[in-house]
């Protein structure tokens, strides 16, 4: 049975007590679990949209930080670009957010190049994927720390550590994989056949004649396309997504970016809002703040916070998206069963 360590703090204002904790749960992880630690630990987080201001802000990781100086350890933020359009959706863009999001403590990482085009193909042989796109600079790298927000998200149900690997470690083209159908489609309507899209293109998937059109056999749904269409003419339909198995894509994903490293996951269960952080807008909690966790296992550590926040506010809060842990567990991330060590 895995240990999920637990500091409940009931405020995200108590930065100084959520920066602590998260520091010294760490320790208590590393301690505990008998951990080696690489000399190089990249933290693995996600900037926030521009006009979002739910997201854990990285003065929380102060403690986490203070740590791995304290052990000699280098580390740097790293994130993977986004498949929708907005200010995360290329290398310069989401680097500018990130610094204009407060994230200034350590340097970055865009781990799938400027435009999601850089990534490595990662064995599984699962139900849904036999390999996944996970960002090269995150495949590349033997041990991460997992820095998750805990809150929901539309078509997940709810997002944690196995949605901050799954989704969040994905390159562009990983993360369309999961969404169902991972060819884009063109808006006839909008295309100008300016050929941006076709010089872009790795694969010389694209042709234009007046209008630019997707050889579906050549196409390894890398998503650069969508990107650099100036007409913003390039698109993907959301509607398919909205199934049981993209629970099952997510965990797979999610196994993919885990497979092979000796990682940590720490969540923050702190403004837990109904939508995540890809959400360019506020949105007020739905739920009580609960605390920090830790673990070593992103299946109970996400089964853990499930359960606190059930218990603390006397509902059932997320209703969709537990079949991801059933899946997840069944593949092999993880376990749902889980000792809870609470820390003062």
């Amino acid at each position: 049975m895995k240990k999920v360590y637990f500091k409940a703090i009931d405020s995200y204002s108590k930065t100084e007590e959520i920066s602590d904790a998260a520091g010294k749960l760490l320790r208590k992880a590393v301690e505990e679990e008998h951990i080696s630690l690489e000399k190089f630990i990249p933290l693995k987080v996600h900037f926030g949209e521009k006009g979002n201001n739910t997201f854990i802000q990285s003065k929380n990781f102060a403690g986490i930080i203070n740590y791995l100086k304290e052990n000699n350890i280098d580390s740097a933020f790293i994130e993977t670009n986004v498949l929708y359009r907005g200010e995360r959706t290329t290398r310069e863009k989401h680097l500018k957010l990130a610094k204009d999001h407060g994230f200034t403590e350590l340097p970055i990482i865009i781990a799938d190049g400027e435009h999601g085009e850089d990534f490595e193909e990662i064995e599984i042989n699962k139900k849904n994927f036999s390999k996944c796109k996970v960002g090269k600079e995150i495949a590349n790298k033997k041990q991460l720390i997992v820095l998750s927000h805990f809150k929901g998200h539309i078509l997940a149900g709810f997002g944690g550590a196995i949605k901050q690997l799954g989704m969040g470690c994905a390159s562009r083209g990983g993360k369309l994989a999961q969404h169902a159908n991972s060819t884009p489609k063109i808006n006839f309507f909008k295309c100008k056949g300016c050929r941006a899209c076709a010089k872009k293109c790795p694969q010389n998937a694209i042709t234009v004649n007046r209008k630019a059109k997707i050889n579906k056999d050549k196409c390894i749904g890398c998503a650069s396309c969508m990107v650099i269409c100036p007409q913003e003419a390039i698109y993907h339909s959301w509607l398919g997504s909205m199934t049981k198995s993209f629970n099952e894509r997510l965990a797979e994903y999610a196994y993919a970016a885990a497979k092979g490293k000796n990682n940590i996951y720490i969540t923050f269960a702190f403004n837990i809002t109904k939508n995540c952080d890809c959400e360019g807008h506020n949105m007020k909690p739905i739920a009580n703040d609960i605390g920090v966790f830790a673990s070593t296992d992103p299946v109970a550590i996400d089964k853990a916070c499930l359960d606190t926040l059930d218990k603390n506010n006397g509902r059932i809060v997320f209703k969709r998206g537990r079949y991801t842990l059933d899946y997840a567990e069944k593949i092999g991330l993880g376990s749902k069963k889980y000792e809870l060590v609470e820390i003062n």
